[in-house]
């Protein structure tokens, strides 16, 4: 195809009306190869959903490792004299509130991050203390991008562009502070193919009646504004979206981030906890000369979710994150113990690990 040529208007209204009319090379509708959930659910109709929340993990103290920032090169220096078990320390990652950035994931990291983070309780200043994610990017800035280049029916602007608006949707979805305290998620729907009717269907019922089949938490991050509220402005995020050549040429991009919310009761409260959300969407940019589709908008293949302390076999449309004082005990071990900041295994391989469970236990959160 011509790289520097892209569908004019007039095309993409032809191929609309080809496809209303119903004629042999009309342009087909999209259909979801779907969720997660909804195809083990057709498939296994006696399985539970596929797990999603872990429970939170008895939080235990343990050694911490500081670091300082903003210090000039002689006292640096002066530092590394007094106290170099220290220096080494901050050279494997410490968990303090200057510990420099990790480079963006453009690839599956090999393990998990260390576990010796794990050594201070949030607050309210701090919210990400002794979380690997105190090194993760804020917001979008944590979502690596590929360098594109052409792919399918589209040529390498295109698929920047699609790459560009597929972090739009994750943005919109996942980090829009509206949506977090419960609005809903406008802007983030409206990125999705509205002639794909099973999608939509979920939508519907997601917002109107959330259930085990029909929960917005697949695809959005949203608190109950009455009851928990955001720690911060601030939403770490690490992850990265890739992209191949899909079916009848469209462009797949597949997002695969882990996004750290602290939280805090509303009302007042100075107790930090966290919720840790996993997801993986597989985004179909179509051909509109063979799917029927609107300009700007993608087709959804299937999305998965993950969460840490987000609630065990709750489906009200919110996460519902739990605080000291809902603790009674130890969790039950009864599944799975997990790390909900390794992404060193897939999320394929993740929900396999946890077949047939609705919770499991995080190792940290």
């Amino acid at each position: 195809m011509d790289e520097d040529r892209s569908i004019p208007d007039e095309e993409w209204a032809r191929f609309l009306r080809e496809a209303q009319s119903g004629s042999e090379d009309a342009p087909v509708e999209p259909s979801a190869r779907a969720r997660e959930v909804a195809r083990r659910l057709r498939e296994e109709p006696g399985r539970s959903q596929a797990w999603r929340a872990h429970r939170p993990p008895v939080r235990r103290r343990s050694r911490a490792i500081w670091s300082v920032v903003g210090l000039l090169a002689a006292a640096a220096l002066l530092v590394v004299a007094l106290a170099p078990g220290h220096v080494a320390g901050w050279l494997r990652g410490g968990s303090g509130s200057g510990t420099a950035p990790l480079a963006a994931e453009s690839e599956r990291p090999e393990h998990a991050p260390a576990s010796d983070m794990a050594a201070q309780l949030p607050t309210l200043e701090q919210p990400f203390r002794g979380s690997p994610a105190v090194r993760w990017a804020d917001g979008t800035a944590g979502i690596h991008l590929p360098p594109a280049r052409a792919t399918g029916w589209m040529n390498r602007e295109q698929v920047a562009q699609a790459l560009t608006r597929s972090r739009e949707f994750l943005e919109a979805s996942s980090l829009d502070h509206g949506v977090l305290n419960g609005q809903r998620p406008t802007r983030a729907i409206a990125f999705i193919n509205p002639h794909q009717q099973d999608v939509q269907d979920y939508l519907k019922a997601a917002f109107r009646t959330p259930g085990r089949t029909s929960d917005p938490l697949l695809l959005f991050s949203r608190f109950d504004r009455a009851k928990v509220r955001l720690a911060g402005d601030v939403v770490k995020t690490r992850g990265r979206i890739t992209f191949r050549e899909g079916k009848r040429g469209a462009v797949e991009v597949t997002a695969d981030v882990t996004y750290v919310y602290p939280a805090v009761r509303a009302g007042g409260s100075d107790e930090v906890t966290r919720v840790i959300v996993r997801r993986e969407t597989v985004m179909s940019w179509d051909n509109p000369a063979k799917v029927i589709t609107e300009r700007g908008t993608f087709s959804l293949v299937s999305y998965k979710e993950d969460s840490t302390n987000g609630g065990c076999s709750t489906f009200t449309g919110y996460f519902v994150p739990q605080f000291s004082a809902d603790r009674t005990g130890p969790a039950p071990d009864d599944g799975p113990r997990t790390d909900p900041y390794d992404r060193s295994a897939s999320m394929d391989t993740r929900m396999r690990a946890a077949d047939g469970t609705d919770c499991g236990t995080a190792s940290r959160s």
